[in-house]
């Protein structure tokens, strides 16, 4: 089986106070066919993994792992114990090479949520999970992104679940678009006790799956006519 290893090149950030630096590009992964490419939204999410302090003998979660990417900032900034969570075998293979490949441990582990839920809590739970708006049901190939016609089938218990997987005094990160209700995500994480609010900002321009979706898009009220960009953000919530 052939891998690929390939650079992230961020997008332009918007200019908005909460944007403090420039998104850096991420180290080079491994990535076998078929698995989730490293973006703009992981560049996004890994920006803002450097400013947590990562505490001693901390556990760290990377759900909806893909290639890794951040499971290998995690372990890198120091987590003693980092669980890389995918329901694809060839992601949860394509974090090993990427582990092994720098010489960090990291626990790649098939399963969802639920799974993340019952191996909790943790003190720091990162996630890129799937947002992306989609007009018809998600299939197999594209569960890496789509999530129901709000792209909200996997935020919303993502967010729901959000002290749970968190010790006390634990931090959580999702980085998610704009299209996907950035404030039901504020206020589902406010709702279980949460400090919520929003520390990374990014306009980019529509990548290959939302350039073929603007129709839907358009008719279903996500984007305004003509629309081309879409916002990225990072949603950060402390217990």
């Amino acid at each position: 089986m052939t891998t690929s290893a390939e650079p992230v090149r961020p997008g332009p950030l918007a200019a908005r106070p909460v944007v403090h630096r420039p998104v850096p590009a991420l180290p080079r992964l491994l990535r076998l066919p078929g698995v989730y490419r490293p973006q703009e939204d992981t560049a996004l999410l890994a920006s803002a993994i450097g400013d947590l302090a990562i505490p001693d003998g901390a556990r760290a979660l990377d759900l909806c792992t893909g290639t890794g990417a951040q499971a290998v900032t995690l372990a890198a900034r120091g987590a003693e114990t980092v669980l890389a969570v995918d329901l694809s075998r060839r992601a949860l293979a394509s974090v090993r090479l990427n582990a092994l490949s720098r010489g960090l441990r990291i626990h790649p582990c098939r399963g969802d949520l639920a799974t993340a839920v019952r191996q909790g809590p943790f003190d720091v739970v990162v996630a890129n999970p799937p947002y992306v708006p989609c007009p018809a049901p998600t299939v197999r190939a594209t569960r890496g992104w789509d999530a129901g016609v709000d792209g909200r089938a996997v935020l919303d218990p993502l967010c729901t679940a959000a002290d749970t997987l968190l010790r006390p005094g634990g931090t959580m990160l999702i980085v998610h678009s704009a299209l996907s209700d950035v404030d039901r995500s504020l206020t589902l994480l406010a709702t279980r006790g949460l400090r919520a609010s929003v520390v990374r900002r990014a306009r980019i321009p529509f990548g290959p799956v939302l350039s073929g979706r603007t129709e839907f898009l358009e008719a279903a009220g996500l984007i305004e006519p003509g629309q081309r960009v879409e916002e990225l953000v990072v949603l950060r919530a402390d217990r």
